[in-house]
């Protein structure tokens, strides 16, 4: 069974709300769930310290995230749940990433551009309060991803140039030093749950109208009681039309329940009551929950157990491909025995990929790509004459969207994906013109 390996970024910058929860953690813990995929989770603590400058802050946000992940469900035991700053290798790797992406691809991010624009509205100079860690954020960034040769990044739309940059900083460094990292892909996330606030506006810490995810039984109800609604007397038909009280109903309810209350609402029922059943309806799901929550914040010592236990298993992932990765930039140990450089060029040439072209007992005329390990990575249909699979091998070497225009020509192979292909190919171009 193929395994794609997801990997999910969460700033500890603030207390977990509401919208949170059902917007990200609740289908996250879910789909950690999946058989066929491998889930890597981590408290981005490093990026925290780009816009945070205040230490507790941060160290009590790391908490509270954790305590709340764990709280709501996440078993350490089936994901990696680790904190980035116990990664010594993701900071190493950063640097390298640095040393192979140009500055004018940074200078085309979306924060950095926004903090220019924001200075140019204001009259300052263009780089006024911009630190080099925002603007270097996205190699972090790329490093998270990199680290662990995530397949796919679920993000929103807003972050989907991260992923391009990320993708972008792997060829080069692939270009460079040999097939090392997946290209990752960016997994939209277009379906997630985005609850409106207090005040009827997305919610939001920015807005300050949010409701938090743990907050005591007292405090929740009368969060609840501050949801702003209209002047609709009790009896009078109500619309669920932007209604912030029966979105956060529909979000913790059952269908059933969201229908009897879609029925209430027609029928004139009272905010109060609305609200009464709101509570209700939340704290059943969020209750247990919350009482697990406030062990773990009372425990901080288990919360930090969970998270040792993820940074074990994710450094017996890194450490070794740091290693990799340092030999092949030239940072080894000077003791180490140097082939001479016709056998390094014969060494690094058996490790490449392959094309094998033959002709089958109908006469036809067919290719195959093979990895270094031997496996298939591609093959072709039948050529009439020689020269056209020669012809065909030559455009999958030397034209970056041949694969997709000689797809009719080539016959599928389980378990390889069209990313693994393109990689040999590049790898293969790569090889080409050293």
């Amino acid at each position: 069974m193929t395994t794609t390996r997801f990997l999910t970024g969460i700033t500890p910058s603030g207390t977990p709300h509401l919208g949170n929860y059902a917007g990200m953690m609740r289908p996250a813990i879910a789909a950690s769930r999946t058989p066929s995929v491998e889930n890597f989770y981590f408290l981005a603590d490093y990026h925290a310290l780009i816009k945070c400058q205040e230490p507790e802050r941060v160290h009590r946000s790391t908490l509270e995230i954790a305590a709340s992940w764990l709280a709501a469900g996440l078993d350490p035991e089936r994901v990696t749940f680790y904190r980035q700053s116990d990664i010594p290798e993701i900071p190493e790797l950063t640097w390298f990433l640095t040393c192979v992406t140009g500055k004018g691809l940074l200078n085309r991010a979306h924060a950095y551009k926004a903090a220019q624009d924001k200075n140019a509205e204001s009259g300052r100079e263009a780089d006024d309060g911009v630190t080099a860690g925002l603007f270097m954020y996205p190699v972090l960034m790329a490093a998270d991803i990199l680290m662990f040769n995530a397949h796919r990044v679920p993000v929103g739309r807003d972050q989907i140039q991260h992923i391009e940059m990320a993708r972008d900083m792997a060829a080069s460094f692939n270009h460079l030093y040999g097939e090392h990292f997946t290209l990752p892909e960016a997994a939209i996330e277009d379906d997630v749950a985005t609850l409106l606030g207090l005040d009827g506006r997305k919610m939001s810490k920015s807005y300050d109208n949010t409701i938090p995810l743990f907050c005591p039984p007292a405090q929740l109800k009368k969060l609840i009681g501050a949801i702003v609604t209209d002047s609709r007397a009790p009896g009078e038909p109500k619309e669920v039309e932007g209604s912030a009280l029966f979105q956060l109903y529909q979000a913790f309810a059952t269908p059933e329940e969201t229908a009897a209350m879609r029925r209430a609402y027609a029928e004139g029922i009272a905010w109060g009551e609305a609200k009464q059943l709101l509570y209700a309806c939340i704290d059943r799901e969020i209750g247990p929950m919350r009482a697990r929550y406030e062990e773990l914040m009372a425990h901080p010592e288990q919360v930090e157990a969970a998270l040792q236990i993820g940074a074990q298993r994710a450094r017996a992932l890194a450490a070794p491909f740091l290693q990799r990765l340092r030999a092949a930039v030239g940072l080894r140990p000077l003791s180490a025995t140097q082939a001479s450089s016709q056998d390094t060029h014969k060494a690094a040439k058996a490790a490449l990929p392959s094309f094998k072209q033959y002709r089958e007992a109908d006469g036809r005329f067919y290719f195959k790509l093979l990895a270094a390990d031997g496996r298939l990575l591609l093959q072709s249909t039948g050529f009439a004459a020689p020269r056209e699979a020669g012809q065909a091998i030559a455009r999958l070497q030397k034209e970056t969207g041949a694969l997709q225009a000689l797809a009719p020509q080539l016959a599928p192979v389980a378990d390889v994906d069209d990313e693994e292909v393109a990689a040999a190919l590049r790898a293969l171009a790569s090889a080409a013109d050293s």
